[in-house]
């Protein structure tokens, strides 16, 4: 099992950068896939970003490519996602997951486990 914390949210203005970590708890950690999920007001949960467990592949959704960058450290139990650029319709709660399966998924039902989600607010 493994607990996760993320924090690094705000507000911001447009045009801003931001950096949100997730720290994991437990000692297999890179057993998992990481992923970054986000959610605004009314709207459902939809995939970000996700970095696999050694090879440290990373996949990211149309919307953020280019301006998002996730990476993971296993030695510290920690993954970062250095958010970039910013717009207004970047705000919402920004969640990170576990994920125990072999390949990385953008599907939310497929991770594990979840953190509490930290909230990232875009001025325009």
């Amino acid at each position: 099992q493994v607990q996760l914390v993320e924090s690094g949210g705000g507000l911001v203005q447009t045009g801003a950068s931001l950096r949100l970590s997730c720290a994991a708890s437990g000692r297999t950690f890179s057993n998992y896939v990481i992923g970054w999920f986000r959610q605004a007001p009314g709207k459902e949960r939809v995939f970000v970003a996700a970095i696999s467990r050694n090879v440290f592949r990373q996949y990211y959704a149309d919307s953020v490519k280019g301006r998002f960058t996730i990476s993971r450290d296993n030695a510290k139990n920690t993954v970062s996602l250095q958010m970039n650029s910013l717009k207004p319709e970047d705000t919402a709660v920004y969640y990170c997951a576990a994920d125990r399966g072999l390949g990385v998924s953008t599907s939310s039902t497929t991770y594990d486990y979840w953190g509490q989600g930290t909230q990232v607010t875009v001025s325009s």
